[in-house]
């Protein structure tokens, strides 16, 4: 694991040149159709069918998609699943006649399922133009699925509100300093005219992937890291006590009560933060789009800081940073299907058109060749996660990508929020997270 984390961490550093990443999550979205599927003049053999899995970048992929048909005369459809719905329906729309071309794992557990579906892209352009083999899924010498997007999380904060507190993010290196910070600004928040040091930590499904998901993370990698494994079959949760510390932090210096947490959404916490009613806002770099959108806080008054959970050595820590979106080409559709699919995957990483989409309209850090210069869109979030690899702290690696199920999140995001509600109690939270993790795994 130490040797993985030292490779991920000179391949971002990279990859990510005063950049921006974009994307998890996001506002629910309805399918979305790209463009018309229907014959061209110029003789184009095959079509593309993209099961999109990012709602927040439905619009432009759509957009990318009618660009791509009219310069090749190549049909392509885009698809978007809504937010927490893409399992679901890429196992509806891979047992049509008409089914995806090109659809997306989140990495090996989504791989596991979908492996019999994969096309072997090994010998592809596309796969030649990764920047490294840590960013694509092998097994073996083949390749089943290649991350064309890096993106980074952690606790987005508000510098001019840290600032009139009488902090700075210097004053933070681990979680001991996190409380302390945000406890202070917690009972001062009248005199801060601020409603709470964090955003709303909220449990409906636009938001509670931030939390059964993300934040569960940290539990798993210092677990990972300390019995110098990738995954397992059994997760002890040698850390949940630390996983408690911070959920205790976030749903009690808050911006409301634990009881409303059941009906608090991802705009609920975006708007929080962006009114300048919190100091503190879980989130990623894809977060960035929606902030800008909102015209309230300048580039500079942002930064990002890591999730502190009082994990020992948790000082040399940076962000956490990874991909859980791998292409994968669908190997049982038509051949002509296939090769149409893998032109327009390099069309999109290697035309300026598409690396223009990519980058500046989508907001991606891509992990291939041509994005450098101009490919890599500012953010400034993604400065600060460059700046902590600069700094030579430790990324944090997406070891979420390993957890057996849906099913499980889901468990634990219930368990988290009945403890939050104080209808449940912290051994329901461990039970979900070690018997649930068992159980789904032995699934």
């Amino acid at each position: 694991m130490k040797r993985m984390n030292k490779v991920l961490a000179l391949a971002l550093a990279a990859v990510m040149t005063a950049s921006a990443l974009a994307g998890c999550g996001g506002a629910a979205s309805s399918s979305t159709p790209a463009a018309s599927s229907g014959s061209t003049s110029t003789g184009a053999k095959g079509q593309v069918y993209y099961l999109n899995f990012k709602p927040e970048q439905a619009d432009q992929w759509t957009a990318l998609a009618k660009k791509y048909t009219e310069q090749t005369g190549v049909p392509v459809n885009v698809v978007t699943a809504a937010s927490g719905t893409y399992e679901q329906t890429l196992k509806s729309e891979i047992a049509k006649t008409e089914a995806p071309t090109l659809f997306q794992v989140n990495g090996p557990v989504g791989l596991a399922s979908w492996k019999d579906y994969c096309y072997d892209l090994s010998g592809t352009d596309v796969y030649k133009e990764l920047k490294s083999d840590d960013f694509a899924l092998k097994d073996g010498n083949a390749v089943y699925g290649i991350a064309y997007v890096i993106e980074t999380y952690g606790i987005i904060y508000n510098k001019t509100l840290l600032e009139k507190a009488g902090y700075t993010a210097a004053d933070i290196t681990n979680f001991a300093s996190l409380k302390k910070v945000a406890d202070d600004i917690q009972a001062r928040k009248a005199e801060l005219g601020i409603k709470g040091a964090f955003a709303s930590a909220g449990m409906d499904s636009s938001s509670d992937w931030r939390f059964k998901t993300h934040l569960a993370n940290l539990p798993i990698y210092y677990e990972y890291q300390k019995d110098g494994i990738g995954d397992t079959e059994a997760i002890k949760g040698t850390y949940l006590d630390n996983y408690k510390n911070i959920w205790d932090l976030y749903i009690t210096d808050s911006t409301c009560e634990p009881s409303l947490l059941s009906s608090k959404t991802g705009d609920d916490a975006l708007s929080e933060f962006v009114l300048g009613e919190a100091v503190f806002y879980q989130n990623g770099t894809w977060a960035y789009g929606d902030i800008q959108k909102a015209d309230t806080l300048k580039d500079d008054e942002i930064g990002m800081l890591p999730i502190y959970i009082g994990a020992e050595g948790e000082e040399n820590q940076g962000l956490c940073t990874g991909s859980e979106n791998y292409w994968c080409v669908n190997k049982n559709a038509k051949p002509e299907d296939i090769q149409a699919t893998l032109d327009f995957m390099k069309w999109c990483v290697t035309s300026e058109e598409g690396k223009t989409a990519l980058s500046s309209e989508m907001g991606f850090v891509c992990p291939f060749k041509g994005f450098t210069g101009e490919f890599l869109p500012s953010n400034p979030l993604i400065a600060a996660a460059d700046q902590y690899i600069a700094d030579g702290k430790t990324s944090v690696l997406w070891c979420f990508t390993t957890m057996p199920s849906e099913e499980w999140k889901n468990g634990v995001g219930n368990a988290l929020l009945e403890y939050a509600q104080g209808t449940g109690d912290w051994s329901a939270v461990t039970k979900a997270f070690v018997d649930g993790w068992a159980t789904e795994k032995k699934a």
